[in-house]
């Protein structure tokens, strides 16, 4: 009797508490609601879409071959964890078009490579160098494109990625800040290589971009920006399985698959309060506004 009393209050009250709202202010908290839920479920991709833009929209660089900084990070690179104890180097990897892609990194010897290879959604494939598979002394990383079924050729270290995008990120160690040290680590970097699979024969030479001195922003801003470029990875990228229950409440934001971005005033309206109560703006010193999540 006592479960039955208690279980009829508990509806009563929540019956209460949605008669409190019009059918316009319920659907609006349900956008407000996914469009929370679709900010941090994004965070990853758009900060790969975000770098990646950088790099196609300020440089010269190009998915596919290397943008390095020739000189130690200085406040130029707004990257989410720059150190400047290392030469950086970047290798935008996208396989939907050109296939398997290699990324060759040379044995550790006048100089060692601490790497990370990720898909678009960050999430590991393999790390390369010293601490990684080919363990120093050097190898041929291939990643492979979503659904690949060819054999792989002798030699390769095969990532099956399950992505089309991702992107390698590689630190040439620093014996010293000296200028004759930096010039060594970046000479020794020059020795990777990225390039197509179906090119193996015959390699092309890597093209290097130099990104020194270029403001590299991939600093996340919760604007509606972010939904912009979630709508680009969306665009380009295969459903993963354990994404799928995400179709249906981003489409209420105004991505589907397929469809050009275009949301309606309203749900502009609602992902705007939305993240500026959750993600409140901050000013940056050149007068930038960005927002940052509650501390």
């Amino acid at each position: 009797m006592h479960k039955m009393v208690f279980a009829y209050l508990m509806l009563s009250a929540a019956t209460t508490t949605a008669a409190a709202f019009t059918p316009e202010e319920l659907a609006s908290r349900t956008v407000e609601r996914r469009a929370v839920e679709a900010v941090i479920w994004g965070i990853p991709a758009v900060n790969y879409d975000l770098m990646l833009q950088e790099m196609l929209t300020k440089t010269k660089g190009k998915v596919n071959q290397i943008l390095y900084w020739s000189r130690p990070l200085d406040w130029h690179n707004q990257t989410l964890t720059p150190n400047p104890d290392a030469i950086y180097l970047m290798a935008f990897t996208d396989t939907k078009s050109v296939g398997p892609v290699v990324i060759e990194v040379p044995p550790a010897e006048g100089g060692s490579i601490n790497g990370n290879i990720v898909n678009v959604w960050q999430m590991a494939l393999e790390d390369a160098g010293p601490s990684g598979a080919d363990q120093g002394k050097g190898g041929k990383y291939l990643v492979l494109p979503p659904g690949y079924k060819d054999k792989v050729p002798d030699g390769y270290i095969p990532l099956q990625s399950d992505s089309f995008g991702g992107y390698a990120l590689l630190r040439s160690n620093l014996a010293s800040h000296s200028n004759a040290d930096i010039a060594k680590s970046v000479e020794y970097a020059k020795r990777l290589k990225v390039y197509p699979l179906s090119e193996a024969g015959n390699p092309p030479a890597t093209v290097f971009t130099d990104a020194e001195g270029v403001v590299f922003d991939s600093t996340i801003k919760y604007d509606e920006s972010f939904f912009k470029s979630l709508d680009r990875v969306v665009q380009y990228e295969p459903w993963l399985s354990r994404d799928r229950a995400m179709i249906d409440p981003l489409r209420s934001l105004g991505i589907e698959k397929g469809k050009t971005f275009s949301p309606t005033q309203a749900r502009n309206g609602s992902r705007r309060s939305t993240i500026a109560g959750w993600f409140p703006s901050t000013t940056t010193a050149d007068g930038t506004s960005r927002a940052a999540p509650n501390s």
